[in-house]
Protein backbone atom coordinates (compact mmCIF):
# COMPACT_ATOMS: atom_id res chain seq x y z
CA UNK A 1 0.00 0.00 0.00
CA UNK A 2 1.19 3.52 -0.74
CA UNK A 3 2.10 5.91 2.05
CA UNK A 4 -0.57 8.40 3.22
CA UNK A 5 -0.53 11.56 1.12
CA UNK A 6 -1.51 15.16 1.73
CA UNK A 7 -4.06 16.94 -0.43
CA UNK A 8 -1.17 18.91 -1.93
CA UNK A 9 0.71 15.72 -2.84
CA UNK A 10 -2.37 14.36 -4.59
CA UNK A 11 -2.81 17.53 -6.63
CA UNK A 12 0.88 17.72 -7.51
CA UNK A 13 1.35 14.05 -8.38
CA UNK A 14 -1.70 13.95 -10.65
CA UNK A 15 -0.34 16.79 -12.81
CA UNK A 16 3.34 15.85 -13.23
CA UNK A 17 4.25 15.39 -16.88
CA UNK A 18 8.01 15.08 -16.33
CA UNK A 19 10.15 15.12 -13.22
CA UNK A 20 13.00 17.57 -13.86
CA UNK A 21 14.96 16.69 -10.71
CA UNK A 22 15.93 18.82 -7.70
CA UNK A 23 12.25 19.13 -6.79
CA UNK A 24 11.23 20.68 -10.12
CA UNK A 25 8.65 19.20 -12.46
CA UNK A 26 6.78 20.04 -15.63
CA UNK A 27 3.11 20.24 -14.65
CA UNK A 28 -0.01 20.19 -16.76
CA UNK A 29 -2.17 23.31 -16.30
CA UNK A 30 -5.94 22.85 -16.28
CA UNK A 31 -7.06 26.47 -16.09
CA UNK A 32 -5.60 29.90 -16.75
CA UNK A 33 -7.08 33.22 -15.62
CA UNK A 34 -5.78 36.22 -17.57
CA UNK A 35 -6.20 39.93 -17.00
CA UNK A 36 -5.27 43.13 -18.78
CA UNK A 37 -2.36 44.21 -16.59
CA UNK A 38 -0.09 41.17 -17.06
CA UNK A 39 -0.93 39.50 -20.37
CA UNK A 40 -0.13 41.91 -23.24
CA UNK A 41 3.59 41.11 -23.38
CA UNK A 42 2.84 37.38 -23.32
CA UNK A 43 0.55 37.67 -26.34
CA UNK A 44 3.16 39.79 -28.12
CA UNK A 45 5.66 36.98 -27.51
CA UNK A 46 3.32 34.45 -29.11
CA UNK A 47 2.99 36.65 -32.18
CA UNK A 48 6.74 37.15 -32.45
CA UNK A 49 7.35 33.39 -32.34
CA UNK A 50 4.30 32.62 -34.51
CA UNK A 51 2.75 30.34 -31.93
CA UNK A 52 -0.90 29.79 -31.14
CA UNK A 53 -2.60 29.37 -27.78
CA UNK A 54 -2.60 25.62 -27.22
CA UNK A 55 -6.00 25.38 -25.50
CA UNK A 56 -7.88 28.70 -25.84
CA UNK A 57 -10.93 27.48 -23.93
CA UNK A 58 -8.76 26.51 -20.94
CA UNK A 59 -8.13 30.23 -20.43
CA UNK A 60 -10.53 32.95 -19.33
CA UNK A 61 -9.66 36.65 -19.60
CA UNK A 62 -11.17 39.37 -17.40
CA UNK A 63 -10.68 43.09 -16.86
CA UNK A 64 -9.94 43.85 -13.22
CA UNK A 65 -6.87 45.91 -12.21
CA UNK A 66 -7.48 48.75 -14.66
CA UNK A 67 -11.27 48.54 -14.76
CA UNK A 68 -12.77 52.06 -14.71
CA UNK A 69 -14.76 52.07 -11.47
CA UNK A 70 -16.47 55.33 -12.34
CA UNK A 71 -16.53 57.16 -15.67
CA UNK A 72 -14.41 56.00 -18.59
CA UNK A 73 -11.07 55.44 -16.83
CA UNK A 74 -7.71 56.96 -17.70
CA UNK A 75 -6.00 56.65 -21.06
CA UNK A 76 -3.36 54.12 -19.99
CA UNK A 77 -6.00 51.84 -18.51
CA UNK A 78 -8.11 52.00 -21.65
CA UNK A 79 -5.10 51.05 -23.78
CA UNK A 80 -4.49 47.93 -21.66
CA UNK A 81 -8.17 46.97 -21.72
CA UNK A 82 -8.33 47.37 -25.50
CA UNK A 83 -5.19 45.25 -25.87
CA UNK A 84 -6.74 42.42 -23.82
CA UNK A 85 -9.91 42.48 -25.91
CA UNK A 86 -7.90 42.46 -29.14
CA UNK A 87 -5.59 39.66 -28.01
CA UNK A 88 -8.43 37.51 -26.71
CA UNK A 89 -10.29 37.78 -30.02
CA UNK A 90 -7.17 37.09 -32.06
CA UNK A 91 -6.23 33.95 -30.10
CA UNK A 92 -9.72 32.62 -29.40
CA UNK A 93 -9.64 33.14 -25.63
CA UNK A 94 -12.99 33.86 -23.93
CA UNK A 95 -13.04 37.35 -22.40
CA UNK A 96 -15.32 39.17 -19.95
CA UNK A 97 -14.64 42.83 -20.65
CA UNK A 98 -16.19 46.14 -19.61
CA UNK A 99 -19.94 46.08 -20.12
CA UNK A 100 -20.18 42.30 -19.67
CA UNK A 101 -22.14 41.61 -16.44
CA UNK A 102 -19.74 38.74 -15.71
CA UNK A 103 -16.67 41.03 -15.67
CA UNK A 104 -14.80 41.52 -12.43
CA UNK A 105 -11.78 40.56 -10.35
CA UNK A 106 -10.27 37.30 -11.61
CA UNK A 107 -10.22 35.71 -8.14
CA UNK A 108 -13.93 36.46 -7.75
CA UNK A 109 -15.02 35.64 -11.31
CA UNK A 110 -13.14 32.32 -11.62
CA UNK A 111 -14.91 30.57 -8.72
CA UNK A 112 -18.19 32.41 -9.40
CA UNK A 113 -18.30 30.97 -12.93
CA UNK A 114 -17.31 27.45 -11.85
CA UNK A 115 -14.18 27.88 -13.96
CA UNK A 116 -12.09 26.82 -10.95
CA UNK A 117 -12.88 23.29 -9.76
CA UNK A 118 -11.44 20.91 -7.16
CA UNK A 119 -8.46 18.93 -8.38
CA UNK A 120 -7.38 21.49 -10.97
CA UNK A 121 -4.09 23.27 -11.40
CA UNK A 122 -4.75 26.93 -12.10
CA UNK A 123 -2.39 29.79 -12.95
CA UNK A 124 -3.02 33.53 -12.69
CA UNK A 125 -0.75 36.46 -13.44
CA UNK A 126 -1.37 37.74 -9.92
CA UNK A 127 -0.10 36.66 -6.50
CA UNK A 128 -3.59 36.32 -5.01
CA UNK A 129 -4.05 33.17 -7.06
CA UNK A 130 -3.79 31.64 -3.58
CA UNK A 131 -7.54 32.30 -3.28
CA UNK A 132 -8.40 29.30 -5.47
CA UNK A 133 -6.96 26.85 -2.97
CA UNK A 134 -10.26 27.27 -1.10
CA UNK A 135 -11.77 25.12 -3.85
CA UNK A 136 -9.03 22.47 -3.51
CA UNK A 137 -7.41 23.67 -6.73
CA UNK A 138 -3.61 24.03 -6.80
CA UNK A 139 -2.91 27.65 -7.78
CA UNK A 140 0.23 29.38 -9.02
CA UNK A 141 0.74 33.13 -9.27
CA UNK A 142 2.97 33.57 -12.33
CA UNK A 143 4.86 36.26 -14.25
CA UNK A 144 4.70 37.39 -17.88
CA UNK A 145 7.20 34.89 -19.32
CA UNK A 146 5.38 32.05 -17.56
CA UNK A 147 2.03 33.34 -18.89
CA UNK A 148 3.41 33.06 -22.42
CA UNK A 149 4.73 29.56 -21.70
CA UNK A 150 1.35 28.40 -20.35
CA UNK A 151 -0.54 29.90 -23.28
CA UNK A 152 1.73 28.13 -25.76
CA UNK A 153 2.11 24.77 -24.03
CA UNK A 154 -0.55 24.42 -21.31
CA UNK A 155 2.30 23.50 -18.95
CA UNK A 156 4.31 25.11 -16.18
CA UNK A 157 7.68 24.31 -14.64
CA UNK A 158 7.31 24.50 -10.87
CA UNK A 159 9.17 23.50 -7.73
CA UNK A 160 7.56 21.24 -5.17
CA UNK A 161 6.73 23.04 -1.93
CA UNK A 162 6.94 22.03 1.70
CA UNK A 163 3.67 21.59 3.58
CA UNK A 164 2.07 23.26 6.57
CA UNK A 165 -1.27 22.39 8.14
CA UNK A 166 -3.11 24.99 10.21
CA UNK A 167 -5.91 23.38 12.18
CA UNK A 168 -8.47 25.92 13.35
CA UNK A 169 -10.70 24.88 16.21
CA UNK A 170 -13.55 26.61 18.00
CA UNK A 171 -16.22 28.94 16.69
CA UNK A 172 -16.08 32.61 15.76
CA UNK A 173 -17.13 34.99 18.54
CA UNK A 174 -19.56 37.81 17.76
CA UNK A 175 -18.12 40.43 15.41
CA UNK A 176 -15.34 38.12 14.16
CA UNK A 177 -15.06 36.93 10.55
CA UNK A 178 -12.79 34.96 8.23
CA UNK A 179 -10.87 38.17 7.52
CA UNK A 180 -10.05 38.53 11.21
CA UNK A 181 -8.88 34.92 11.30
CA UNK A 182 -6.72 35.35 8.19
CA UNK A 183 -5.11 38.49 9.62
CA UNK A 184 -4.51 36.87 13.01
CA UNK A 185 -2.75 33.93 11.35
CA UNK A 186 -0.49 36.26 9.36
CA UNK A 187 0.28 38.09 12.60
CA UNK A 188 1.08 34.82 14.33
CA UNK A 189 3.45 33.28 11.77
CA UNK A 190 4.63 36.47 10.02
CA UNK A 191 4.83 37.38 6.35
CA UNK A 192 7.68 34.89 5.90
CA UNK A 193 6.13 32.15 8.02
CA UNK A 194 4.82 30.24 5.03
CA UNK A 195 7.74 30.80 2.67
CA UNK A 196 8.24 27.82 0.38
CA UNK A 197 5.10 26.17 1.70
CA UNK A 198 1.60 25.21 0.78
CA UNK A 199 -0.76 25.76 3.70
CA UNK A 200 -3.68 23.42 4.21
CA UNK A 201 -6.43 24.81 6.45
CA UNK A 202 -8.31 22.20 8.44
CA UNK A 203 -10.41 21.87 11.59
CA UNK A 204 -13.98 22.33 12.71
CA UNK A 205 -13.96 26.11 12.26
CA UNK A 206 -12.98 25.72 8.59
CA UNK A 207 -15.61 23.06 7.96
CA UNK A 208 -18.27 25.44 9.29
CA UNK A 209 -17.16 28.32 7.04
CA UNK A 210 -19.11 29.34 3.96
CA UNK A 211 -17.36 29.03 0.61
CA UNK A 212 -16.87 32.78 0.40
CA UNK A 213 -15.33 32.89 3.88
CA UNK A 214 -12.95 30.11 2.87
CA UNK A 215 -11.88 32.15 -0.15
CA UNK A 216 -11.08 35.09 2.13
CA UNK A 217 -8.93 32.83 4.30
CA UNK A 218 -7.09 31.26 1.35
CA UNK A 219 -6.69 34.65 -0.35
CA UNK A 220 -4.46 35.90 2.47
CA UNK A 221 -2.26 32.80 2.61
CA UNK A 222 0.03 34.68 0.23
CA UNK A 223 0.41 37.43 2.86
CA UNK A 224 2.02 34.79 5.08
CA UNK A 225 4.42 33.91 2.26
CA UNK A 226 2.65 30.71 1.22
CA UNK A 227 1.86 29.83 -2.39
CA UNK A 228 -1.66 28.70 -1.56
CA UNK A 229 -4.13 27.97 1.19
CA UNK A 230 -5.75 24.64 0.36
CA UNK A 231 -9.05 23.45 1.82
CA UNK A 232 -10.41 19.97 1.17
CA UNK A 233 -13.73 19.98 -0.72
CA UNK A 234 -16.92 18.99 1.07
CA UNK A 235 -20.68 19.45 0.77
CA UNK A 236 -20.24 23.23 1.14
CA UNK A 237 -17.94 23.20 -1.90
CA UNK A 238 -20.32 21.06 -3.93
CA UNK A 239 -23.35 23.24 -3.15
CA UNK A 240 -21.40 26.35 -4.14
CA UNK A 241 -20.33 24.91 -7.50
CA UNK A 242 -23.50 23.15 -8.58
CA UNK A 243 -25.15 24.76 -11.59
CA UNK A 244 -22.39 27.29 -12.27
CA UNK A 245 -21.73 27.92 -15.99
CA UNK A 246 -18.36 26.13 -16.29
CA UNK A 247 -19.07 23.41 -13.72
CA UNK A 248 -19.85 19.86 -14.88
CA UNK A 249 -23.49 19.18 -15.68
CA UNK A 250 -25.37 15.91 -15.06
CA UNK A 251 -24.45 13.10 -15.45
CA UNK A 252 -20.84 14.36 -15.33
CA UNK A 253 -21.69 16.22 -12.11
CA UNK A 254 -22.15 13.03 -10.11
CA UNK A 255 -18.91 11.63 -11.52
CA UNK A 256 -17.08 14.82 -10.59
CA UNK A 257 -18.30 14.71 -7.00
CA UNK A 258 -17.16 11.10 -6.76
CA UNK A 259 -13.65 12.20 -7.75
CA UNK A 260 -13.66 15.31 -5.58
CA UNK A 261 -14.51 13.33 -2.45
CA UNK A 262 -11.07 11.74 -2.66
CA UNK A 263 -9.33 15.12 -2.52
CA UNK A 264 -8.39 15.28 1.13
CA UNK A 265 -5.27 14.51 3.12
CA UNK A 266 -5.08 10.87 4.15
CA UNK A 267 -5.07 10.03 7.86
CA UNK A 268 -1.45 9.92 8.98
CA UNK A 269 -0.18 12.08 6.10
CA UNK A 270 3.00 13.95 7.03
CA UNK A 271 3.16 17.75 7.14
CA UNK A 272 6.45 19.57 7.52
CA UNK A 273 4.86 21.91 10.05
CA UNK A 274 1.68 21.79 12.12
CA UNK A 275 -0.06 24.70 13.87
CA UNK A 276 -3.25 24.60 15.93
CA UNK A 277 -5.20 27.84 16.26
CA UNK A 278 -8.18 28.44 18.56
CA UNK A 279 -10.65 30.82 16.94
CA UNK A 280 -12.80 30.93 20.06
CA UNK A 281 -10.75 33.67 21.71
CA UNK A 282 -10.36 35.81 18.60
CA UNK A 283 -11.30 39.50 18.56
CA UNK A 284 -11.70 41.76 15.49
CA UNK A 285 -8.28 42.52 14.00
CA UNK A 286 -6.73 45.76 12.67
CA UNK A 287 -3.30 46.46 11.20
CA UNK A 288 -1.29 49.26 12.74
CA UNK A 289 1.82 49.27 10.52
CA UNK A 290 2.94 48.80 6.93
CA UNK A 291 3.01 45.00 6.75
CA UNK A 292 0.11 42.53 7.01
CA UNK A 293 1.90 41.02 10.02
CA UNK A 294 1.62 44.35 11.89
CA UNK A 295 -1.75 43.37 13.31
CA UNK A 296 -3.41 43.54 16.71
CA UNK A 297 -6.86 43.00 18.22
CA UNK A 298 -8.96 46.14 17.99
CA UNK A 299 -9.01 46.45 21.78
CA UNK A 300 -5.20 46.36 22.06
CA UNK A 301 -2.73 49.24 21.99
CA UNK A 302 -0.11 49.98 19.36
CA UNK A 303 2.96 47.86 20.25
CA UNK A 304 6.17 49.41 21.54
CA UNK A 305 9.31 48.66 19.45
CA UNK A 306 11.40 48.92 22.64
CA UNK A 307 9.97 45.55 23.69
CA UNK A 308 11.12 43.85 20.47
CA UNK A 309 14.36 41.85 20.93
CA UNK A 310 15.28 41.83 17.21
CA UNK A 311 17.13 44.98 16.11
CA UNK A 312 15.90 44.62 12.51
CA UNK A 313 12.32 44.17 13.63
CA UNK A 314 12.64 47.13 16.00
CA UNK A 315 13.84 49.35 13.16
CA UNK A 316 11.02 48.17 10.89
CA UNK A 317 8.45 48.92 13.58
CA UNK A 318 9.85 52.42 14.14
CA UNK A 319 9.69 53.14 10.41
CA UNK A 320 6.11 51.85 10.27
CA UNK A 321 5.00 53.96 13.21
CA UNK A 322 6.59 57.05 11.69
CA UNK A 323 4.91 56.42 8.32
CA UNK A 324 1.54 55.68 9.91
CA UNK A 325 1.72 58.65 12.28
CA UNK A 326 1.11 56.51 15.37
CA UNK A 327 2.68 56.32 18.82
CA UNK A 328 3.44 53.19 20.87
CA UNK A 329 1.07 52.31 23.69
CA UNK A 330 -1.85 54.26 22.23
CA UNK A 331 -5.17 52.47 21.51
CA UNK A 332 -6.06 52.17 17.82
CA UNK A 333 -9.71 52.72 18.64
CA UNK A 334 -10.47 56.38 18.08
CA UNK A 335 -7.82 56.91 15.40
CA UNK A 336 -9.44 59.21 12.84
CA UNK A 337 -9.92 57.98 9.26
CA UNK A 338 -10.51 59.82 5.99
CA UNK A 339 -11.74 57.06 3.70
CA UNK A 340 -13.42 53.66 3.79
CA UNK A 341 -12.82 51.10 1.05
CA UNK A 342 -15.04 48.02 0.90
CA UNK A 343 -14.06 45.66 -1.92
CA UNK A 344 -11.07 43.72 -3.35
CA UNK A 345 -10.44 40.04 -4.14
CA UNK A 346 -10.35 39.48 -0.37
CA UNK A 347 -13.67 41.06 0.56
CA UNK A 348 -15.62 42.01 -2.56
CA UNK A 349 -18.10 39.11 -2.57
CA UNK A 350 -21.79 39.25 -1.77
CA UNK A 351 -21.35 38.01 1.83
CA UNK A 352 -18.83 40.80 2.43
CA UNK A 353 -21.22 43.46 1.16
CA UNK A 354 -24.02 42.00 3.28
CA UNK A 355 -21.83 42.17 6.38
CA UNK A 356 -20.93 45.81 5.77
CA UNK A 357 -24.52 46.73 4.91
CA UNK A 358 -25.83 45.14 8.12
CA UNK A 359 -23.73 47.60 10.13
CA UNK A 360 -24.44 50.56 7.84
CA UNK A 361 -28.23 50.19 7.52
CA UNK A 362 -30.07 53.25 8.79
CA UNK A 363 -26.92 55.26 9.50
CA UNK A 364 -24.77 57.89 7.78
CA UNK A 365 -21.06 58.10 7.15
CA UNK A 366 -19.32 60.37 9.63
CA UNK A 367 -18.72 63.93 8.40
CA UNK A 368 -15.69 64.33 6.14
CA UNK A 369 -15.37 60.55 5.56
CA UNK A 370 -15.52 59.36 1.97
CA UNK A 371 -16.71 55.79 1.44
CA UNK A 372 -16.33 53.54 -1.64
CA UNK A 373 -18.08 50.21 -2.12
CA UNK A 374 -16.69 48.26 -5.08
CA UNK A 375 -18.28 44.87 -5.84
CA UNK A 376 -15.90 42.10 -6.87
CA UNK A 377 -17.82 41.32 -10.05
CA UNK A 378 -20.75 42.46 -12.13
CA UNK A 379 -22.81 39.53 -10.86
CA UNK A 380 -22.03 40.46 -7.25
CA UNK A 381 -23.15 44.01 -8.07
CA UNK A 382 -26.41 42.80 -9.60
CA UNK A 383 -27.11 40.52 -6.64
CA UNK A 384 -26.40 43.32 -4.17
CA UNK A 385 -28.75 45.63 -6.06
CA UNK A 386 -31.42 42.92 -6.11
CA UNK A 387 -31.13 42.71 -2.31
CA UNK A 388 -31.17 46.51 -1.89
CA UNK A 389 -27.66 46.71 -0.47
CA UNK A 390 -26.74 49.49 -2.89
CA UNK A 391 -29.56 51.63 -1.50
CA UNK A 392 -28.30 51.11 2.05
CA UNK A 393 -24.80 52.24 1.11
CA UNK A 394 -25.95 55.18 -1.03
CA UNK A 395 -28.32 56.39 1.70
CA UNK A 396 -25.39 56.34 4.11
CA UNK A 397 -23.28 58.48 1.77
CA UNK A 398 -21.13 55.80 0.11
CA UNK A 399 -20.22 55.81 -3.57
CA UNK A 400 -21.58 52.66 -5.25
CA UNK A 401 -19.04 51.76 -7.92
CA UNK A 402 -18.49 49.44 -10.89
CA UNK A 403 -16.64 46.13 -10.29
CA UNK A 404 -12.85 45.94 -10.28
CA UNK A 405 -9.74 46.21 -8.13
CA UNK A 406 -10.07 49.95 -7.53
CA UNK A 407 -8.46 51.42 -4.41
CA UNK A 408 -6.96 48.09 -3.34
CA UNK A 409 -3.90 49.06 -5.35
CA UNK A 410 -4.66 52.72 -6.14
CA UNK A 411 -5.82 52.18 -9.71
CA UNK A 412 -7.27 54.94 -11.87
CA UNK A 413 -8.45 57.80 -9.63
CA UNK A 414 -9.26 55.59 -6.64
CA UNK A 415 -6.36 56.42 -4.37
CA UNK A 416 -5.42 57.99 -1.07
CA UNK A 417 -3.78 61.37 -0.91
CA UNK A 418 -0.58 61.80 1.15
CA UNK A 419 -1.37 61.51 4.84
CA UNK A 420 -4.91 60.22 4.35
CA UNK A 421 -5.93 57.25 6.46
CA UNK A 422 -8.16 54.44 5.14
CA UNK A 423 -10.19 51.68 6.77
CA UNK A 424 -9.73 49.07 4.07
CA UNK A 425 -11.01 45.55 3.43
CA UNK A 426 -8.14 44.83 1.03
CA UNK A 427 -5.13 42.61 1.72
CA UNK A 428 -1.99 44.75 1.71
CA UNK A 429 -0.94 47.83 3.65
CA UNK A 430 2.54 48.53 2.30
CA UNK A 431 3.77 52.11 2.06
CA UNK A 432 1.95 53.73 -0.84
CA UNK A 433 -0.16 50.65 -1.64
CA UNK A 434 -3.36 52.71 -1.82
CA UNK A 435 -1.68 55.92 -2.90
CA UNK A 436 1.63 57.68 -2.28
CA UNK A 437 1.81 58.64 1.40
CA UNK A 438 -1.54 56.97 2.12
CA UNK A 439 -2.02 55.09 5.40
CA UNK A 440 -3.93 51.81 5.25
CA UNK A 441 -5.53 49.91 8.12
CA UNK A 442 -6.66 46.45 7.04
CA UNK A 443 -9.83 45.10 8.64
CA UNK A 444 -13.01 43.15 7.95
CA UNK A 445 -16.00 44.57 6.03
CA UNK A 446 -18.00 44.93 9.26
CA UNK A 447 -15.10 46.71 10.97
CA UNK A 448 -14.63 49.04 7.98
CA UNK A 449 -18.32 49.89 8.03
CA UNK A 450 -18.13 50.63 11.76
CA UNK A 451 -15.15 52.93 11.16
CA UNK A 452 -17.09 54.76 8.48
CA UNK A 453 -19.97 55.48 10.83
CA UNK A 454 -17.77 56.62 13.70
CA UNK A 455 -15.19 58.48 11.59
CA UNK A 456 -12.44 56.58 13.35
CA UNK A 457 -11.27 53.02 13.99
CA UNK A 458 -14.02 51.45 16.07
CA UNK A 459 -14.88 48.09 17.61
CA UNK A 460 -17.73 46.66 15.58
CA UNK A 461 -18.86 44.63 18.57
CA UNK A 462 -20.30 47.84 19.96
CA UNK A 463 -22.37 48.38 16.81
CA UNK A 464 -23.28 44.86 15.66
CA UNK A 465 -27.01 44.20 15.45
Amino acid sequence: MSAPRTLYAKLWDSHVIEDKGDGFALLYVDGHLLDEHSSAQAFDGLRASRRAVRRPKASLAVVDHNAPIVGDGNAQSLVQIAALERNARAFGVPVFSIGDPRQGISHVVGPEQGFILPGMTVVVGDSHASTHGALAALPFGIGTSEIEHVLASQTLIARRSSTMRITIEGGFPSGVSAKDLAMAIVGLIGTAGGNGSIIEYAGEAVRRMSMEARMTLSNMAIEAGAQAGLIAPDETTFRYLQGRPFAPQPPAWEQAIGFWRGLSSDPGAHFDREIVFDAGGLAPQVTWGTSPQDVISVDDCVPDPAHEPSLDRRRAMLRSLDYMGLRPGVPLVGTRIDKVFIGSCTNGRIEDLRAAASITRGHKLAPDVRGLVVPGSGLVKLQAEHEGLDRIFIAAGYEWRQPGCSMCLAMNEDRLQPGERCASTSNRNFEGRQGAGGRTHLMSPAMAAAAGLRGCIADVRGLAR
